[in-house]
């Protein structure tokens, strides 16, 4: 408890933390984003296209370490629905269709950026002769100069680096050569067709390029793992580029993003293995945006930002208030309970109880600091239900040690017997209720998971305390004369409980008791009896009716 205090009062001081919980979307609102799909003009898109583009933008979103989104379709639109205030790489993550493609260089040169002022009236021009976008040649591979038409080349030489935006590089045919700018528009280039793709990324990762002899040279990089299909086009790629070193721009290969050039560098070497890296103006935030994107996919059409608001809370603080009254409700029947069933013992009990409860509290307000986790209304459910599944590891134990009590054992020895069996039992109870959680987590989407999150989480708090916390306190209150004395008000008193003292196969009626619960304390007995102790029970009445024939 000292520790997670430390580091959440760390969070606050050092961290922009705060000590409380992050709220979901059904509790705080947040923002909404409406992506409207982008095609080709007369073409329509899929019902599969938006559920396998809802599916990828999920998983962006979740990688960012947003948590509780709501990512649905409407219509023919994606509607992204995130609590709180979404930062610049979020949104980047979601509108970004993150189509790479791998082209060729054929000519580069600086960007031109010119606007055409509406106020002077053009001299008039004789038509301009038709030019032909037909190769001259056939070209033989994406480095071909042959791709260069004279329509080409007239294009790239008035291509306007300021209009890259309208231009729909993005949705340009990969057999065919292309025209576009960098990401930052300093740059303009032609570019060859499609030599490997994005679809055939298995792994993406951003880290600090690395010198070889390991040493961090302080810039940011995307690391890409290629399939075996991409493995081979990409190896392919850099032996002819290789071959042509000291060709420049020919030599050149472009990384392009959703139809801007990243970074277009010299091939440096032969690459087989199928991991090349990408560099450039990278910080640490932008590298892992692109990573994530990469990583999960290209969307399977493009998007364009329909319309971006802020949301209110479809529940509210009422809803949450509500929610957090149920728990003391619960927390109170379970401590009524508890001290009825169990007198003084039941302070332990409660005592486990309220450290379980600042345990998961510090817990979940370090996840959202740190992960950003978000305590939804199904959260909370997972809580409250926490409560009992959290009261039952007491009972199966203080129940274990009453029937060692009842056993004629002394207390200190019924502590240890009942906890060696009560272990068993409460770690299959609380291993089936992670199991549970776990699969709920792994199948179900939304909010959903977070019901699963947190019943996940004080499972395994659960166990914990019962470990370090109230076994031990019941060794210790075992000791003190209150206790281990038999107390009526203890919750341990043998007499109270039915006690049966054992001696040799035989059960001797516990002294002082009323009628009524010495048979009660005999039925519960003979039930207790081993088989080794019927058997010889039924050895001695043979042996008692043969002597009385004889």
């Amino acid at each position: 408890m000292v520790g997670l205090f430390a580091i959440n009062a760390a969070g606050v001081i050092w961290g922009n933390g705060s000590w409380t919980p992050k709220l979901a979307l059904d509790l705080e609102g947040g923002t909404q984003i409406i992506l409207e799909p982008k095609v080709e003009t007369g073409a329509s898109v899929s019902q599969e296209q938006l559920d396998q583009a809802v599916s990828i933008i999920r998983q962006r979103v979740d990688a960012s370490g947003v948590a509780e989104a709501e990512i649905n379709t409407e219509g023919s639109n994606v509607v992204v629905r995130i609590p709180g205030e979404l930062d610049d790489q979020t949104r980047a993550r979601i509108e970004s269709s993150a189509k790479l493609e791998l082209r060729a260089v054929l000519l580069a040169d600086a960007a031109t950026n010119q606007a055409i002022d509406s106020t002077e009236s053009p001299a008039p021009t004789e038509p301009a002769e038709e030019l032909s976008d037909t190769p001259t040649a056939e070209p033989t591979d994406g480095s071909d100069p042959a791709w260069i038409t004279p329509a080409l080349q007239d294009e790239f030489d008035n291509f306007d680096c300021s209009t890259l935006d309208e231009a729909a590089t993005n949705v340009a045919p990969a057999d065919e050569p292309l025209v576009t700018c960098d990401v930052s528009r300093t740059a303009k280039y032609l570019l060859g067709p499609v030599e490997a793709s994005g679809e055939n990324i298995v792994d993406a990762t951003n880290g600090m390029i690395q010198t070889q002899t390991g040493a961090n040279t302080g810039q940011w990089a995307v690391n890409i793992q290629f399939d075996d299909q991409g493995t081979s086009d990409f190896a392919e790629v850099s032996t002819r580029l290789y071959g042509l070193q000291g060709q420049t721009p020919r030599d050149q290969f472009a990384f392009v993003l959703d139809g801007a050039v990243l970074t277009a560098p010299s091939m440096n070497g032969v690459i087989t293995d199928g991991r090349p890296q990408i560099t450039g103006s990278f910080t640490q935030e932008s590298s892992k945006s692109l990573a994530d994107q990469l990583k999960f996919g290209a969307l399977p059409i493009s998007f364009t930002v329909q319309s971006s608001d802020t949301i209110s809370a479809t529940l509210g603080t009422s809803q949450l208030q509500s929610g957090l009254i149920a728990g003391l409700i619960g927390l109170i029947l379970v401590v009524i309970y508890t001290l009825f069933q169990y007198r003084a013992l039941g302070s332990v009990t409660i005592a486990s109880l309220v450290i379980v409860g600042l345990i998961t509290y510090l817990s979940i307000t370090i996840l959202s600091w740190r992960e950003g986790y978000r305590l939804s209304l199904a959260g909370i459910a997972g809580l409250i239900v926490a409560i009992g599944f959290t009261a039952d590891s007491f009972i199966v134990y203080f129940e274990r040690v009453r029937d060692e009590l009842r056993d004629g054992r002394p207390l200190v020895g019924a502590v240890e017997a009942g906890w060696k069996r009560a272990f068993r039992t409460i770690l299959a109870s609380k291993g089936v209720n992670l199991l549970a959680a776990v699969v709920l987590f792994i199948l179900a989407v939304g909010s959903v998971k977070g019901f699963a999150y947190t019943l996940g989480l004080t499972t395994i708090i659960d166990v914990v305390v019962v470990i370090l916390f109230t076994h031990p306190m019941l060794q210790l209150l075992a000791q003190t004369r209150f206790f281990s004395s038999g107390n009526p008000w203890s919750g341990l008193d043998p007499n109270a409980l039915g006690a049966v003292y054992r001696g040799r196969a035989e059960f001797r009626k516990p002294v002082a008791v009323p009628a009524s619960k010495v048979a009660s304390s005999s039925k519960e007995a003979q039930k207790r009896q081993t088989i080794a102790e019927r058997k010889a029970t039924a050895g001695v009445g043979t042996g008692s009716s043969e002597g009385k024939e004889s």
